[in-house]
């Protein structure tokens, strides 16, 4: 498949407009065009052991959940181990795509799946997503009302004439006097020159009104999940059915203030990886996240909320194996999909 063709499925699969906008997504390393991808591979942090991995098995593309370049990278040598993976990944012509907190968001996302191990549940997202796009052409609504028709068709030749300016009329009746109501839909820019024309006339800028248009909410999309449980269990029960899901032996918890191991949950606040800002406020009986700093700890614990870390990664890499399968079916088989085997979190419990 053709590497600009696969990255537009791709998009259609999960929209990258969904990622955070701090965050740095996409295509990061693209061979010369043009470039066929025969093998995709699938990993949560590529590592340099993992890039020997990827070339050993002569991959074309590398889907790395997590940005191997985020922050600006101002020269390309030996010297530092993200440096040396974009020099061995363009001798080799591999290239590099990461989707990241796309895939955060999306409904059939990292953090849906994580919720998969708590058991049957309803789920929303904490922080919903919003759609790209506004429902209708510019980013302000400007409303006011024109008595005479001499009047009405000034003003509407005149706004006519300003740029990325929609207008549209209908008629109403007010203090049983025929009036005609001017809707106009205007960008940020626009709407300065829209305002300066209103104030010229005393009689319509007193009856103006102006609204901010917002994009709209997306459904099933965004950040975190709040869960709650078809039927509440205790604290210890919820403790095995996450490590089981996420196949740890280990995780860390924090009790709530007067929690035991069985004290019920009836409601979980998730975010998979480093979920402090997201789960912060919600209220919940139980968090689960990657890691949480001291301190947002102490302050949920404090509130009798039951905190458990699992590591970063490990809340995010089982999502691969099921995006393995999804991809699959989205790409109609086009392509071979396979997961790294030397991706690992790099704590480990000693």
């Amino acid at each position: 498949m053709d590497l600009k063709v696969l990255l537009s499925s791709l998009n259609d699969f999960a929209s990258l407009s969904l990622a955070e906008s701090w965050d740095n997504v996409g295509l990061l390393v693209e061979p010369s065009p043009p470039h066929t991808v025969h093998t995709l591979f699938l990993t949560n942090d590529l590592t340099e052991e993992v890039m020997e991995e990827a070339l050993q098995k002569k991959v074309d593309l590398i889907l790395s959940y997590h940005p191997p370049i985020f922050r600006p990278l101002k020269h390309i040598t030996w010297k530092t181990w993200k440096e040396r993976l974009v020099i061995r990944a363009l001798e080799n012509r591999v290239g590099i795509y990461s989707p990241h907190t796309a895939y955060d968001a999306a409904p059939q996302g990292v953090n849906s799946w994580l919720a998969k191990g708590l058991g049957v549940c309803t789920s929303r997202p904490i922080h919903p997503s919003k759609a790209p796009n506004y429902p209708t052409a510019g980013t302000h609504r400007v409303e006011f009302s024109v008595n005479c028709t001499e009047d009405l068709d000034k003003v509407i030749s005149a706004v006519k004439e300003i740029a990325d300016v929609s207008v549209t009329s209908f008629s109403t009746r007010t203090d049983d006097e025929e009036q005609t109501r001017i809707s106009l839909n205007c960008s940020q820019e626009a709407l300065i020159q829209v305002v300066a024309f209103l104030s010229q006339s005393r009689q319509f800028y007193q009856k103006t009104e102006i609204l901010s248009l917002e994009k709209p909410l997306l459904l099933h999309t965004g950040m975190g999940r709040l869960c709650t449980l078809d039927e509440s269990v205790s604290l210890a029960t919820m403790i095995e059915r996450i490590k089981r899901h996420l196949k740890l032996s280990h995780v860390r918890l924090a009790l709530g203030v007067g929690r035991t191991l069985e004290s019920p949950v009836k409601v979980v606040a998730l975010c998979a990886g480093s979920g402090s800002t997201v789960l912060q406020g919600r209220e919940a009986d139980l968090y689960l996240t990657g890691e949480m700093s001291h301190h947002d700890v102490l302050d949920a614990a404090s509130q009798g909320i039951n905190v458990i870390l699992c590591e970063h990664s490990n809340t995010e890499r089982g999502f691969l194996s099921d995006l393995r399968d999804m991809l699959g079916a989205h790409l109609e088989n086009k392509i071979n999909i396979i997961l790294s085997e030397t991706d690992r979190d790099p704590l480990h419990v000693v």
